[in-house]
């Protein structure tokens, strides 16, 4: 199954947060998963460092890149298709870097795995 990780899947995923599920962790280790990063995420995460919300240890970017190697994680580009699907979808949720991993998610056919229960009211799988 195709799986776009949401921001903080990917950063508790890479520390081992407790607050994952067994289920995320399963899936994330399961190999015949194709796991996906959105450059959405990675934007959300840039603009939370340059605001001091969000602390991360030295050398963060290049941690990211190995465990998207490591683990063979595919970068998801941001696409016309992607943002023409919001205009389709209702207001369950308004944050935007959420929303676009959710129009992500619709339009590639993929599950999402996030801990946000708001994502279960739009038309996708969620995983956790």
């Amino acid at each position: 199954m195709k799986v776009l990780l949401d921001t903080h899947a990917l950063l508790w995923l890479i520390a081992g947060d407790r607050r994952l599920s067994e289920r995320a962790i399963a899936t994330y280790m399961d190999c015949k998963n194709h796991m996906f990063f959105s450059v959405a995420s990675f934007w959300e995460i840039c603009i939370k460092k340059s605001l001091d919300k969000l602390s991360l240890k030295s050398g963060w970017m290049q941690i990211i890149q190995n465990e998207m190697t490591t683990n063979s994680i595919q970068w998801l580009p941001i696409e016309m298709k992607h943002c023409a699907e919001i205009i389709h979808m209702p207001f369950h949720h308004r944050d935007p870097f959420d929303r676009l991993l959710i129009a992500q998610a619709i339009a590639e056919g993929m599950r999402l795995m996030s801990r946000d229960h708001r994502f279960s009211d739009y038309a996708i799988d969620r995983i956790w």
